[in-house]
């Protein structure tokens, strides 16, 4: 298995446009959270609180998290808690919507459309194209690659 470094510096190669950079600070968290969005719209028949019901997001995000955890724990850190963050705005963006003709995986589309046109517009800028067609992993390495460089403002090690 390759090193969390050597994922981060292969990412690194096909993003180093200013302007794409840029593009994938806005979009890679907004595709992270459209994924936890459409995940978080199937529902299971268990309730987590009384409030809380088990759906495809909680399960996926579980596996999600070893995959992290594999590659760097300081790093799977970071992306618990992103990912806690990306379950509570799917919760409250399905409670808003309740009741209306809008549904949580409607915005969660839209949104994901909209950021990989981005994600593409980025990369045309690069000149590169997108990791991922080399290797499907790099999926995941987006969001910790964006994580890496606040980690390393802060300080953290990886």
């Amino acid at each position: 298995m390759k090193s969390i470094q050597t994922w981060l510096d292969e990412y690194g190669v096909s993003h180093q446009n200013p302007t794409n950079k840029l593009i994938h600070w806005i979009c890679v968290p907004v595709i992270f959270f459209t994924i936890v969005g459409l995940f978080y719209s199937i529902k299971f028949p268990y309730f987590i609180t009384p409030t809380f019901q088990l759906n495809g997001a909680v399960i996926a995000l579980t596996f999600v998290f070893i995959y992290y955890v594999l590659l760097s724990r300081t790093l799977a850190v970071g992306m618990l808690f992103f990912s806690l963050i990306c379950l509570a705005i799917a919760y409250q963006i399905e409670g808003a919507v309740a009741g209306t003709a809008i549904s949580l995986w409607m915005v969660c589309v839209t949104l994901f459309v909209l950021a990989w046109i981005g994600q593409f517009y980025g990369h045309n800028v690069e000149g590169i194209k997108p990791s991922f067609l080399k290797d499907l992993q790099f999926l995941m390495i987006g969001p910790a690659w964006l994580l890496s460089f606040i980690y390393k403002k802060l300080g953290i090690a990886l």
